[in-house]
């Protein structure tokens, strides 16, 4: 995705807004001013477009609550809006949009639209069992029905496009570019899974662990089964990440090597633990390895951090990470060590959108793109601040530049750190009032 755009969704206000994305993009600002919200449909645009199923605004890591909760709320005479509408443009020129509208408590997608420079597709209903409508049109011009016959919605709520392009009569002329449209997306479907979405706090670290533990959930629960597993049936492939792991835990000073023990028995379902070896706080020629822990006894971080490096490092994760504060319970130089990996990662490919409030994480992806540590250039890190208002957020997309300097920035960004900056060399007072 390179660009998101909406209105009336949430905190963001009546008037449209658009945000850059790039393969890294940051959300920064302050607390309640939208972040979750904005990862939170992201991920149900791809549901809608991608898997071609209503969303579910309540799905974990994310609780949007209903259509009421959702749409923007003025107050006043004008109140909440039947819709809110939200798109995205894809790195080919294609853009989906989509408009929600209440149906019982929870948001619809009413309307589904494809379109590039050259054409456009469109398919539209009014709620749960009923009709799905076809229009398209050939750009520049006006809206025409795709054929006369009207299609029920499917089990999950939504159409199959693929399916809709079969049954409905061809175009004279003109249907080979509204099918490109849609073979564009057919085509992600196959190739990409679905958007990895942590939650801020991962679960919680136990001394064994149950190897049954597969289904997937945000709080990284399955985590320990997987990596247990992987280590018992594909020796090579845990090897590899076993590695990565390692790498990464070196240079955050976070842990030496990471093992799976099974003190309990040999067989795939017998308990196991997931322990660490710390580094040697010795002198530097000292060559002697720290002593094994299990992962319960050495705090929070590395349980932490566990479940979002195993998916950014396992060789077969998803293409796109939606993060939410990635840096929970790390340390500086662990947080720091994060936003170089976040740089490896997406300069290998994927895309990251990080809600984040460490300055450690942004100064490391700066200095990153400065020093050239990665192939990851200035256009491909985009921060987005999120400043509040009087009755809404607008979001600003913050570029840099070839020497890690921020662009584009409003007065408001980083404006608290420069003050305590001053503060502590002297240059303004404390305000006793806010003490």
């Amino acid at each position: 995705m390179d660009r998101i755009t909406l209105q009336n969704y949430r905190c963001f206000g009546s008037e449209e807004q658009s945000a850059r994305l790039a393969p890294l993009t940051l959300l920064v600002g302050p607390n309640s001013t939208g972040k979750t919200s904005f990862l939170a449909l992201i991920r149900a645009l791809w549901d809608v477009a991608f898997r071609e199923v209503v969303p579910n605004f309540r799905e974990e890591p994310y609780d949007l609550g209903s259509f009421e909760d959702i749409a923007y709320n003025s107050g006043g005479r004008n109140g909440r809006p039947d819709s809110f509408a939200a798109s995205f443009l894809e790195r080919d020129n294609v853009q989906f949009e989509a408009t929600f509208a209440k149906d019982a408590t929870a948001p619809f997608p009413i309307v589904r639209r494809f379109a590039n420079d050259e054409a456009g597709f469109e398919l539209s209903s009014s709620g749960f069992g009923c009709p799905e409508r076809a229009r398209y049109r050939i750009i520049p011009g006006e809206w025409q029905p795709w054929g006369s016959e009207e299609r029920r919605l499917s089990a999950n709520g939504l159409f199959p496009l693929g399916l809709i392009i079969r049954v409905l009569p061809p175009l004279d002329g003109n249907s080979n570019k509204v099918r490109n449209v849609l073979d564009i997306f057919d085509m992600r479907t196959e190739l990409d899974a679905r958007p990895f979405a942590s939650a801020p706090m991962r679960a919680r670290p136990r001394r064994t662990y149950d190897p049954s533990l597969l289904s997937h959930d945000s709080e990284g629960d399955y985590i320990p089964s997987y990596l247990a597993n992987l280590s018992r049936r594909d020796a090579d492939e845990w090897q590899l990440l076993k590695n990565r792991l390692e790498e990464f835990g070196r240079a955050s000073e976070l842990f030496d090597e990471i093992s799976v023990r099974s003190p309990f028995g040999k067989s795939d379902g017998d308990p196991f633990q997931i322990q660490v070896r710390k580094p040697y706080r010795g002198r530097k020629t000292d060559r002697r390895k720290g002593p094994w822990y299990n992962l319960i006894d050495v705090g929070y971080g590395v349980s932490q951090a566990l479940p979002v490096l195993t998916e950014l490092l396992r060789p077969d994760g998803p293409t796109m990470f939606l993060l939410q504060q990635p840096e929970v319970h790390l340390h500086p130089q662990a947080q720091a060590a994060l936003g170089t990996l976040f740089c490896q990662t997406a300069a290998a490919g994927r895309q990251l959108v990080i809600e984040t409030h460490s300055d450690y994480i942004i100064d490391r992806v700066r200095m990153d793109v400065r020093d050239g540590t990665t192939e990851l250039k200035p256009e491909d890190v985009s921060i987005l601040y999120f400043e509040p208002g009087d009755l809404s957020v607008k979001v600003h997309s913050v570029r840099l530049d070839k020497l890690g300097n921020v662009l584009d920035a409003p007065p408001s960004y980083g404006k608290f750190f420069m003050d305590e900056v001053n503060r502590s060399i002297g240059l303004v007072k404390p305000d006793v009032r806010n003490r």
